[in-house]
């Protein structure tokens, strides 16, 4: 827990910087928002969250194959929980949030079965989700790869709050991230209201 407290902390100061910074730097150099503020190593920065996307997917996707298949239609009933979505439903949400800010780190359209952060109607069941969360991921650390790439634009999406010409890739990676752990913790309260242990916390 404090390896993973302290990488995330590193991730935020590295990457706070360059939220409201300008695409188009040479490569391994980001300019931050001052005029004399000093580069970042850009190397470090994309070592610092592919740490951080390793501990989540690791985690994520243990918590998510935990989950018995038959349950992944469960959704709370007792208390204020009118609505919300299935446990399928959320791993599928978490997965297409992943798509479609990585898309927009990549300079690309957001996919197009992705819907309103839904994801596709087609994916159903355990194996499908999986698969599906699976590959928001391996999406994710491509965008972490392009960090440095100056020659393909970077996209603002209708799902984050940074708009064009202040969003940068660092900065849309650590938001589907923070989204992916907001999504975790719900994960490990459906896991323990099936009586399921999350794996990060059994012995």
């Amino acid at each position: 827990m404090q390896k993973r407290k302290s990488l995330f902390i590193i991730v935020l100061w590295l990457t706070s910087a360059t939220i409201l910074a300008q695409t188009g730097r040479p490569a391994g150099q980001q300019v931050v928002g001052t005029n004399d503020a000093a580069p970042l190593d850009t190397e470090r920065e994309q070592g610092a969250l592919q740490a951080l996307l390793k501990i989540a997917e690791k985690e994520i996707i243990a918590a998510v194959d935990a989950m018995p298949a038959d349950k992944f239609g469960f959704a709370p009933t007792d208390g204020e929980f009118k609505g919300v979505r299935t446990f399928g439903q959320m791993v599928k949400h978490l997965s297409a949030t992943n798509y479609i800010l990585a898309a927009a780190a990549l300079g690309e359209r957001p996919p197009a079965d992705a819907g309103d952060e839904v994801g596709p109607d087609s994916i159903r069941t355990k194996a499908e989700i999986l698969n599906y969360l699976n590959g928001s991921f391996a999406r994710l650390a491509k965008a972490i790869a392009a960090i440095d790439q100056t020659n393909v634009p970077v996209n603002a999406s209708p799902i984050s709050p940074l708009k064009k010409g202040e969003v940068t890739r660092s900065a849309l990676v650590v938001e589907s991230l923070m989204h992916a752990y907001d999504h975790y913790g719900q994960i490990v309260e459906y896991l323990r209201m099936n009586g399921v242990v999350p794996p990060a916390s059994r012995p």
